[in-house]
């Protein structure tokens, strides 16, 4: 179907637009977390609804960086309650608790993602960093943030540093025949093509240095056990998903 070939077409353009557009931005970022990774501090990734999925994406994962937490609860995922982790994300004060279980200190990075960056748990968490003393890496959409406001405060405005995935109002970019609607949804894709291509470059910088590169191998290759071991045993104590 051409509606396929259109989805394809508009997502690989628009990763494409990113890779040039955000450059500057993912360039910044590399250079924190490869400052984090080098002082031995930790990436604790931070998402509801479906943004958590790029916590998870990024958690002992097959070429990832070890120094990655994913902040998890099921009140913020989808799991449990779809309907109800949209009401949880909106309500102030329900993301410190969860925040505290995860000792977010000084020299720390959180990687906050939210789509539309407005709603109160992304920003709580963001403002909860910054009071840890820890580093705040937005991944979110500015021009989505800017029409969702309406009065309210937007993540971005929060961050050390913006990644701008640069994804219109309402995430999904194809219109329907005969309707209104749209589907097509490109934020996770394209958020886990730009943290992949940032944590790979850190760990280019780490292995290019000669020093060690904590970097997860998948469970079937050779040599998998061993290394992924090692880096379990040296995190399990500062990642309680481990």
């Amino acid at each position: 179907m051409s509606i396929i070939n259109d989805y394809f077409d508009r997502l690989t353009a628009h990763l494409t637009q990113l890779r040039d557009s955000q450059a500057e931005a993912m360039k910044q970022a590399v250079a924190m977390i490869g400052e984090a990774a080098r002082n031995d501090k930790r990436v604790f990734v931070f998402g509801t609804g479906h943004s958590h999925m790029l916590a998870e994406e990024v958690h002992y994962r097959a070429g990832g960086l070890a120094i990655t937490v994913p902040v998890l609860s099921a009140f913020t995922m989808l799991h449990e309650g779809a309907s109800s982790s949209t009401k949880f994300e909106r309500i102030s004060g329900m993301v410190q608790p969860l925040l505290q279980r995860y000792d977010i200190g000084a020299g720390d990075i959180l990687l906050v993602v939210s789509n539309s960056g407005v709603n109160a748990a992304p920003v709580e968490a963001a403002r909860f960093g910054r009071e840890a003393g820890a580093k705040i890496i937005a991944l979110t959409s500015v021009s989505y943030s800017a029409s969702a406001a309406h009065g309210r405060v937007r993540l971005f405005e929060l961050a050390d540093l913006v990644l701008d995935n640069e994804i219109p109002a309402g995430d999904a970019m194809m219109q329907l025949p005969n309707s209104g609607m749209k589907a097509g949804a490109v934020s996770t894709a394209v958020g886990a093509t730009i943290l992949h291509a940032i944590f790979t470059a850190v760990a280019a910088e780490l292995a290019a240095e000669g020093g060690e590169v904590p970097v997860y191998r998948s469970a079937n290759m050779p040599g998998a056990t061993e290394i992924n071991d090692r880096l379990i045993e040296k995190y399990k104590t500062r990642n309680p998903h481990l």
